[in-house]
């Protein structure tokens, strides 16, 4: 099995599948495969879906995330692997994260290289606003 690490980035959440790391990563496509196939093509419905995630849908999750990272772990395929299943369920809400408000910033930053910096008062003070200190 091969390694998709070497393009890690943050947002991307690894797990261990057969004893191989496999990334997963929430890229447009996999929402949109996701979105259509848990949520029937409704942002609104997925949502409420994922709030009562069952085992299946997991597995449809990491198929969907899997192919975001680079590599499709088909649904039947990790049905039948050896995955921790809290490793998984913490790897699919860690790559879920990035969408979340309260994501660390520098994850929704990768995201969004348009953010504007942190003034003064930000948790993160090596981080200073345009003109602070003037």
């Amino acid at each position: 099995m091969t390694s998709f690490m070497s393009g890690f980035r943050p947002g991307d959440a690894a797990l261990c599948v057969n004893g191989a790391h496999v990334t997963l990563r929430l890229t447009l496509g996999a929402l949109a495969e996701i979105e259509e196939r848990l949520g029937g093509g409704d942002l609104g419905a997925l949502a409420r879906r994922l709030e009562k995630t069952g085992v299946g849908d997991l597995l449809i999750l990491i198929e969907a995330l899997s192919a975001g990272g680079g590599r499709r772990l088909s649904a039947t395929d990790l049905a039948s692997a050896d995955i921790d299943l809290a490793a998984a369920a913490a790897a699919v809400a860690k790559a879920f994260a990035a969408l979340a408000p309260e994501a660390p910033r520098a994850v929704r930053r990768d995201a969004s290289h348009h953010e504007a910096p942190q003034d003064e008062g930000s948790p993160h003070p090596e981080v200073k606003a345009e003109g602070a200190g003037r």
